[in-house]
């Protein structure tokens, strides 16, 4: 009998038995295992390979097929629809957008956002003045389009956020219990790529039944639970500081000096599991020219572009559970209970009529919101101020203001221009103690923030100051 090289021991997929079919992505190859797993427990592994072959060649003579439709559907999403679309032509001409702080801005973010506008699905824009180079929107772009969401508009770290507790202690207590708050940290927070926590982890997010409406989301959920209330690396910390307020804080609070525990983190493996798949599912079934390949969108009037939007919002919700475990680990180990709180995402995407008056999805890719009266913060860096601000309703801005100073530097050139040394006497000086982190996070590589926040008064109102005094990063 001739060689089969379907015919294997093991009648388990594996990612190279897919191989062999010309199946590729990671992605789809994890969701095709464990549906296989799941609807031919009893054949044999060439069974199954041989009916995905069918399947993938021929999607649409299962699309009325209860068992196999959505194998049938994900192939007619990927390999079909790539080869029968063309490629979509941008606008001739950009559509105009309002940029703030010009002069903070690198060209290559500018033309970014430029050729963002030149997208058929653009409506209205804004450039944020700590905006920088990024995939697909610039980090600090504002994108509204209608009926269309464009995955890396908002970000491979959906839900990335702020979140500030204000606790009813003053602000000598950092000092007086600074040994306590550095193993605090050390203990109840954990960074990185593959990070978990060693505590027991519970949150209602967790018991989501979104988890259950895609296969994607079903393999997810194992590694949502495990990285529940940790951290990203690079720029994302925990850190314990000094709050001052102003006399009018929307706090009910009196002016004067606080302590504060200040997050910014997002939504982990989750998320950027969901931006990396449905971004490859927009890019092939979205055909741009390659200089604006990661704008791809998907139609929110499809099943995929709802399947997407359902996961964005899980993954902030996921993103925001995080943050509430970190601040209620770190205030039930150190016994102290916050009297005020303000938070927000910065990569996200919301559906808004106050801007036009019709439903728009505005992408804020490294923007806070700030429609009237809405609240947030505004980081600077490991060692200097940042601010709570409220927001004032500018139009122009769609309703947005910076997420912070913004780089200037990157990361590599902040290595190769600043050392270990610099960066510990900029720290003495501030008198700020840093567990992790590294150069390429220093101040030397961020805008000045004083200068970010006067190109951008029109947008925010300040009621509070964040001093650092000790910050926890991903360790270098």
């Amino acid at each position: 009998m001739a060689f089969n090289p379907f015919l294997m021991g093991s009648q388990k997929l594996r990612g190279k038995d897919l191989d062999k079919i010309h199946i590729y992505s990671n992605d789809l190859k994890g969701l095709l295992i464990e549906q296989m797993a799941k609807l031919c427990k009893y054949q044999t592994k060439e069974e199954k390979l041989l009916l995905l072959l069918s399947i993938k060649e021929n999607p649409s003579n299962y699309l009325e097929d209860e068992k196999f439709k959505h194998i049938a559907r994900l192939f007619q999403d990927t390999e079909v629809v790539k080869q029968s679309k063309q490629e979509i032509a941008l606008l001739p001409e950009a559509k105009d957008f309002t940029v703030y702080g010009r002069k903070h801005i690198s060209s290559n973010a500018y033309l970014q956002m430029k050729q963002a506008m030149q997208l058929p699905i653009a409506e209205k824009g804004a450039l944020m003045p700590d905006a920088h180079h990024g995939y697909g929107l610039p980090i600090g772009g504002v994108l509204a389009t209608k009926n269309a969401v464009i995955p890396y508009g908002v970000g491979v770290d959906i839900g990335c956020r702020m979140s500030l507790s204000i606790f009813d202690v003053k602000s000598p207590y950092l000092k007086r219990y600074a040994y306590q708050l550095k193993q605090a940290l050390k203990e109840k927070t954990c960074f990185g790529t593959g990070g978990e926590l060693t505590i027991s982890q519970e949150h209602e997010v967790l018991d989501s039944k979104v988890f259950l409406e895609t296969p994607l989301l079903r393999q997810l959920h194992s590694k949502a639970v495990r990285q529940l209330g940790t951290s990203g690396s690079g720029n994302h910390f925990v850190e314990f500081g000094e709050v001052t307020l102003a006399e009018n804080n929307d706090f009910g609070l009196p002016q004067g000096e606080y302590v504060g525990l200040l997050a910014h983190s997002g939504s982990r493996g989750l998320g950027a599991s969901i931006a990396n798949h449905y971004t490859q599912m927009a890019k092939e079934q979205c055909l741009l020219p390659t200089k604006v390949q990661h704008l791809a969108w998907l139609d929110l009037t499809t099943e995929l572009g709802q399947e997407y939007w359902l996961s964005m919002n899980l993954a902030g919700e996921y993103a925001k559970a995080c943050h509430d475990q970190i601040h209620y680990h770190l205030s039930k180990h150190l016994g102290i209970k916050p009297i005020a709180k303000v938070e927000n995402h910065h990569n996200f995407a919301w559906k808004e009529k106050r801007i036009t008056g019709e439903e728009l999805i505005v992408h804020r890719k490294g923007a806070t919101p700030a429609a009237v009266g809405e609240l947030g913060i505004i980081p600077g860096s490991m060692a200097n101020d940042g601010y709570i601000v409220r927001g004032r309703g500018e139009v122009e801005s769609l309703l947005s203001a910076s997420h912070g100073a913004g780089r200037k530097m990157s990361r590599s050139k902040a290595r190769q221009s600043y050392t270990n040394s610099e960066l510990k006497k900029v720290l003495s000086k501030k008198g700020v103690t840093l567990i992790g982190g590294g150069v390429d996070e220093a101040p030397v590589a961020y805008k000045d923030l004083e200068q970010v926040m006067m190109s951008q008064e029109q947008l925010v109102d300040v009621i509070g100051k964040f001093t650092p005094k000790i910050v926890r990063m991903d360790k270098k």
